[in-house]
């Protein structure tokens, strides 16, 4: 299965946001677009929703797909548990034993089984996010879409954080498209890599990232390798 987009022009009022955007992506990757500040990152992630759609061009792939979010601000409910976080998302769609089962996997795999019945104003932001990931895993979703989720956090928490996400993805491989404007965060987490220019964004380059999760480190010299091909492509005219 592959996810296309062709030829994607969208704009807002008289600002062109996204010119001539085409990409091929496979199923059960994880795809992150690169690209800076008004590069149009979260316009292609509300284009892939379906809660846009392009001036002109074709998007092909992502039809009756279910679709999860994973955003930068954790939006939980305040009034619930961590657990009960994650059952509001799967209600009317599973049976309770199912969602008791699918609760309790998704919470011992970001390493929260002993939070379960805490509030999110019980937890710090770094656990508040790790509810988050678990929720977007729990919902039945054919692809996650995933908007700078690690912004702004610091360095020893984002890479914590990217850890429990990464080992999350590996035992669950559904479709995730993740954007950043974060070179290492491309690093650590893409398997493809699409550099966007600035606005009006579209597709200056792709790079594979074919080391294992597991052997991803930003000091070893393979991914300072493909970091120098990324910075390369970043700054080429």
């Amino acid at each position: 299965m592959t996810f296309r987009l062709r030829d994607i022009d969208i704009t807002f009022g008289d600002l062109p946001v996204l010119k001539q955007l085409s990409m091929d992506m496979d199923e059960h990757q994880l795809i992150c677009i690169l690209g800076p500040s008004g590069s149009g990152k979260t316009t292609l992630l509300n284009l892939i929703s379906g809660s846009l759609e392009p001036d002109r061009g074709q998007i092909e792939g992502f039809e009756g797909k279910s679709i999860s979010f994973l955003f930068q601000e954790t939006r939980l409910l305040r009034w619930k548990t961590v657990e009960d976080n994650i059952d509001f998302v799967l209600k009317d769609r599973l049976s309770k034993t199912e969602r008791v089962e699918i609760i309790n996997r998704y919470i011992e795999m970001v390493g929260l089984k002993e939070f379960r019945r805490y509030y999110p104003d019980q937890l710090s932001g770094g656990m508040k996010q790790r509810v988050a990931i678990a929720r977007a895993f729990a919902f039945p979703s054919d692809i996650l879409l995933m908007d700078e989720p690690f912004k702004g956090l610091d360095l020893q928490l984002k890479n914590s954080l990217m850890q429990a996400f990464a080992n999350v993805w590996l035992t669950d491989k559904r479709s995730v498209f993740f954007v950043t404007h974060d070179l290492d965060e491309a690093l650590l987490l893409g398997e493809e890599i699409f550099v966007l220019t600035p606005s009006p964004g579209k597709v200056k380059g792709v790079i594979t990232n074919a080391i294992p999760y597991k052997e991803r480190n930003l000091n070893s010299d393979p991914l300072r390798s493909i970091k120098d091909r990324l910075y390369q492509l970043i700054t080429a005219p």
